[in-house]
């Protein structure tokens, strides 16, 4: 029955080429019963310019690329999340998720988000799918590694109060990164070379759409803005040696390497909660935990997996 889909699918692609009123369509890839055609990575490239405009510097080969993987990821999720999730009840995707996703946009309502997708050419329901399957995968990694985060929850207070009881002033850094493992065939020097000539090339946030493997690398690294008390000893020392714009030396993490960029940083002149930095930095590490799993996991998923490109 798969084999006939495909057949039938392919059929129509063809009729649909030949139309002397509609696009070519080809077939690019095969992720055994599913395909990503021409016009879906095309698609693909609108949305995630809108994330990172800065993409539209690239070469039409590298953002092609960049398109079919980002597709070829989404397609993977999407195959294991069907396994425990009806997808078709998108329409019960909580208003908070979108609202929150357009705010990171800073995009002030959803009918604006909605016009600003039309003057792209992007369509919303596509668009709130794509959050709706990353907001499931973020839900199945949680259900599935939760009970596995550790954190000394001591140890992190008295960081938070070491730092606090620091007479030096205090700041919030607006942080990009760019997370990574070894690149086949290279060792970590090569892969950080490799890494460092394309920020040199092409900047830091396209570089990230290529060889990171955080999920924030389709917003071109970007994390934000982060209240040191919130960051980690280890990653503190690096940051606090950076000016604006400066690179850090990669930092060895859990499960791969990190580059952090300074984009900014401001000095914190309100009262400070440490409960609510506490509470705050309890999340932040139970998100880094839970991303360094998701990776894992779906590294697994591709490396079993057929993928065929055409």
């Amino acid at each position: 029955m798969k084999k006939l889909n495909i057949f039938i699918i392919f059929v129509v692609l063809t009729f649909i080429g030949l139309s002397s009123k509609a696009k070519y369509v080809e077939i690019v890839v095969k992720i055994q019963d599913e395909i990503i055609t021409n016009l879906d990575i095309e698609n693909e490239k609108k949305y995630l310019i809108f994330l990172n405009p800065k993409l539209k510097q690239l070469n039409i080969s590298r953002l092609n690329n960049i398109a079919k993987d980002s597709l070829v990821t989404e397609i993977i999720k999407k195959r294991e999340l069907e396994k425990f999730f009806d997808l078709r009840k998108k329409n019960n995707l909580p208003d908070s998720v979108i609202l929150k996703f357009i705010k990171s946009k800073n995009i002030t309502s959803k009918s604006e988000f909605i016009k600003i997708l039309n003057n792209k050419d992007l369509n919303y329901d596509s668009i709130k799918n794509k959050i709706y399957i990353e907001t499931l995968w973020n839900q199945l990694i949680y259900d599935k590694y939760f009970k596995n985060v550790k954190i000394d929850k001591v140890k992190l207070k008295q960081n938070i109060l070491n730092q606090f009881n620091n007479e030096n002033k205090k700041y919030e850094y607006n942080l990009s990164e760019i997370f990574f493992s070894d690149i086949a065939n290279k060792n970590l020097n090569e892969t950080v070379l490799t890494i460092i000539n394309s920020i040199e090339e092409i900047g830091f946030e396209n570089s990230a759409n290529i060889f990171s493997i955080s999920n924030t690398s389709k917003n071109g690294g970007m994390i934000g803005w982060v209240n040191e008390l919130q960051i980690s000893e280890k990653l503190n020392n690096q940051i606090n040696k950076l000016n604006t714009n400066q690179i850090s030396k990669p930092i060895k993490m859990r499960n791969g390497y990190l580059l952090i960029k300074l984009n900014d940083k401001r000095e914190i002149k309100q009262e400070i909660d440490i409960d609510k930095e506490f509470n705050e930095s309890i999340i932040k590490e139970t998100n880094r935990q839970l991303n360094a799993f998701s990776i894992i996991f779906f590294k697994r998923l591709k490396k079993n997996i057929q993928i065929n490109e055409l």
